[in-house]
């Protein structure tokens, strides 16, 4: 079985400052642009197959900038709808709403094109992506790649473990690092995570 590698896309403006970023289409900082071109030596050791990504330009150009040529669009690889938290940090939702947390309680209604997602529409999306691929993991002709977003990879994460969406609190995802999901003795585990050098 192939690895799969998550890539989070490098640092945007909104990343930095803890502002929950979904279908606002932000590009790369200076250094988020850095921490992209700074995963080209790691991914170049690797046999890569097939290259999926985000269509916001965030991932796009991680993707190119890390040397991951054309990759393919996938729509369900967008980050977590966050619904009427869009742009909101977790500190100001939490003067509302004290004690929330993303995995467990999901987000505020949002406007009709963003009405935001429960943790089991993001898991829902996430399943359709790794059924999608599976036949390419197992066809063990290089390492299958996504390049998108640290709360739907990390529900992805949680999905590939075997666990429900909201396990996906269990990880944190920094900007510009790859998340790479194994096997051992045919079962899935996380290899590395956060990585910035294999």
């Amino acid at each position: 079985m192939s690895d799969l590698l998550l890539v989070r896309h490098g640092e945007t403006e909104w990343s930095r400052d803890g502002r929950h970023t979904s279908w606002t289409d932000l590009p790369l900082t200076v250094d988020g642009a850095e921490q992209a071109r700074a995963l080209r030596p790691l991914l170049s050791d690797r046999k890569i197959g097939p290259v999926y990504a985000s269509p916001m330009q965030r991932a796009l150009r991680t993707a190119e900038l890390a040397g991951l040529a054309r990759p393919q669009i996938d729509a369900d690889l967008r980050e977590w709808d966050y619904g009427g938290y869009e742009g909101v940090t977790t500190a100001e939702i939490r003067r509302s709403r004290p004690g929330w947390y993303l995995f467990s309680d999901g987000v505020a209604e949002g406007p009709a094109a963003h009405p935001g997602e429960s943790p089991e529409q993001v898991g829902a999306r996430a399943d359709r992506v790794l059924a999608r691929i599976a036949p390419q993991l197992a066809a063990e002709e290089g390492d299958v790649v996504l390049v998108a977003h640290a709360h739907f990879l990390r529900v992805l994460a949680a999905r590939r473990l075997g666990l429900p969406a909201a396990a996906g609190g269990l990880f944190t995802f920094e900007t510009g690092t790859v998340g790479v999901l194994g096997t051992e003795h045919d079962r899935p585990a996380v290899v590395a995570w956060n990585a910035r050098s294999l």
